[in-house]
């Protein structure tokens, strides 16, 4: 059972950030948006109903600090009441900080993540086989591809060896490549936040956590804040077949998104992001624990190359958007027998965190088992206008 407060979920100098996020609010029936200042929560709906009209101000940061906003209450009484478990239905609780952007990421963004990728693909998502597999696809390809510039001349001339070698893959194709490989995770206003339930497929039997930098981009394509994402993935379901990917990534509950946006100011920018480190911790119920780290430092591919790949001339996303980064996290250590790697069980506690961006905490069930996702776009834009007529 997840126990939640302000302090286990803020970042670490809370007190200088701008921090926004969205909380259902019982009395309305529907979310609000939210500035947390001080381990209080206000109300900012009245002036910006969603979290994208928020961003697609000229500074989200400086317009969220000058918006005063109706209190709510304390942040360590709406997040204790966030857990499925321990909530009161009366009361308010968090949901995922953003809302009508479209949730793209980004895969295969660092070296040591492709070559998991590969070794997927070759075991056909068998978690057997993937130790002979991992040591054959390391001789061939060597373990310095992270000095390898995607599109280069010598990431092509490593391309044409391989391909001649037999070894080539279309996840060496987006890792070292030209072109990155962006996909839509999960559909708007699915996600999931802190405290919540997160999904895995029930049939799966070989799945892992992806803890990544989520940017948040503005419909104009200007990177405009961050949170943190944990990227649910089943290895097996695409490991079997790469176009198995919508239903390796997108199912209830299986997009973890916050707690809260960190908007970019004079404390927080882009470069911070660039030198971030994001850590995992997995806590079993079965006494099993699992720890990673996962350094932005070392990504293949620049946040704003990945961005500029995702939205321009050929593709707009008029409500903006929010970007996985994707993770150098991939875990190998047995848990239930040797050579069997690393899955999931059912009450898992995955804790995915960084400094400048707090913690984003979920009990991993299986996705039938985790609340239904219900308040989609209609609900939301129906909730808006009637909390708007009686405004007035």
């Amino acid at each position: 059972m997840i126990s939640l407060t302000a302090t286990a979920i803020l970042p670490g100098d809370a007190g200088a950030a701008a921090l926004v996020g969205r909380v259902w609010l019982p009395a309305a029936d529907g979310p609000a948006v939210v500035a947390v200042r001080s381990g209080d929560v206000y109300d900012l709906t009245g002036r910006f109903p969603t979290v994208s009209a928020l961003t697609e101000e000229a500074d989200p940061a400086a317009a969220l600090r000058a918006t005063k906003g109706e209190h709510i209450g304390s942040l360590d009484a709406i997040a204790a009441n966030t857990p499925p478990d321990r909530r009161d239905a009366t009361k308010p609780w968090l949901l995922a900080p953003i809302d009508l952007q479209v949730i793209k990421a980004a895969g295969v963004t660092f070296a040591i993540s492709m070559l998991e990728r590969v070794i997927e693909e070759r075991a056909r998502g068998n978690p057997a086989a993937a130790a002979a597999i991992r040591a054959e696809i390391q001789r061939l390809v060597g373990d310095d591809l992270a000095r390898l510039r995607p599109g280069s001349p010598q990431a092509m001339r490593l391309k044409e060896v391989l391909i001649a070698q037999g070894a080539w893959s279309q996840y060496l194709e987006v890792g070292i490549g030209v072109d990155a490989e962006v996909f839509t995770k999960a559909p708007v206003l699915s996600a999931v936040g802190t405290g919540m339930d997160a999904g895995l497929h029930p049939k799966s039997t070989w799945n892992n956590p992806e803890p990544e930098v989520v940017l948040v981009v503005s419909s104009a394509g200007r990177v405009v804040g961050a949170t943190l994402g944990n990227d649910v993935n089943l290895r097996d379901f695409e490991g079997r077949s790469a176009l198995l990917l919508s239903k390796a990534k997108d199912n209830n509950a299986s997009c973890a998104i916050g707690p809260f946006v960190r908007l970019f100011d004079k404390t927080f920018t882009l470069d911070d992001v660039r030198a971030m480190d994001v850590t995992l911790r997995v806590e079993g119920a079965d006494g099993f624990n699992l720890d990673g780290v996962s350094s932005i430092r070392l990504i293949s591919r620049d946040p704003e190359d990945l961005v500029r790949q995702t939205i321009g001339a050929e593709h707009q996303y008029p409500d903006g958007f929010v970007l996985f980064l994707g993770t150098m996290f991939a875990p190998t250590k047995d848990r239930d027998g040797a050579g069997q790697g690393f899955t999931h069980k059912a009450g898992d506690l995955v804790t995915v965190s960084s400094p400048k961006l707090g913690r984003l905490i979920n009990r991993m069930r299986t996705s039938d088992q985790c609340e239904p996702w219900r308040f989609g776009i209609g609900s939301l834009m129906r909730n808006l206008a009637r909390r708007s007529r009686h405004a007035q």
